[in-house]
């Protein structure tokens, strides 16, 4: 994956982002959706995994089938948002190993204050997956990705619903080497750093709080 920013511009995955935009979207309709279009921006973000090949039987016949390679890749979620994506990749990738970084957005500063920090062994070898659904100042995403690379990653993919032209430009500032995968590049941030025209703190509406 060679590109910066990949916008995924498939018509489900549109549609359905559509319909996540809408105020009046229910929060139970909110999650069903977010765990659908995570599964279709999975398979985007996962296009290029290296393969193998094994030996197997069909019931016809011995064959040499194509295989995932490598280590099991990590997804890691930027709670608590990313865990509404994390759900459907796991149902697509459910050998996938799990981490989570808690950050939080300083109101006044707009910037990342970190509470927690767990993910799994042996990055260096395995692809990483960051998952969040709003790319919106950059600053919380640069900042796991910061704690992601301490911990020995070097692969490392960035995948989110929802982008601004600032987060963005953060991100490619900060780590020109993390690809990022989003259903939309929105038009910018406000004076409160929310994704204009967006659809509101996914967080709260994926879980019912405000």
């Amino acid at each position: 994956m060679q590109d910066h920013l990949t916008i995924v511009k498939h018509p489900l995955v549109q549609h359905k982002l559509t319909l996540m935009r809408e105020k009046g979207t229910s929060t139970a309709v909110f999650r069903q959706l977010l765990r659908e279009i995570s599964q279709l921006l999975a398979y985007e973000v996962t296009y290029e995994l290296p393969m193998a090949t094994k030996i197997i039987e069909t019931p016809m016949e011995e064959m040499e089938a194509p295989t995932l390679a490598g280590r099991k890749l990590a997804l890691i979620s930027i709670l608590r948002a990313g865990n509404g994506l994390l759900d459907g990749m796991l149902e697509l990738i459910p050998s996938a190993r799990v981490g989570f970084v808690g950050l939080y957005r300083d109101e006044a500063t707009l910037k990342p204050v970190q509470y927690y920090f767990k993910v799994p062994d042996r990055l260096e070898k395995r692809l990483v997956i960051v998952v969040d659904p709003m790319l919106a100042t950059g600053n919380s995403s640069a900042a796991a990705v910061d704690l992601l690379k301490e911990a020995g990653a070097r692969d490392i993919r960035f995948l989110c619903l929802l982008a601004a032209p600032e987060g963005v430009a953060r991100m490619k500032e900060a780590h020109p080497d993390v690809p990022i995968v989003t259903a939309s590049l929105d038009e910018r941030l406000n004076d409160a750093g929310y994704i204009l025209p967006g659809l509101g703190d996914a967080g709260d509406r994926m879980f019912g709080t405000k």
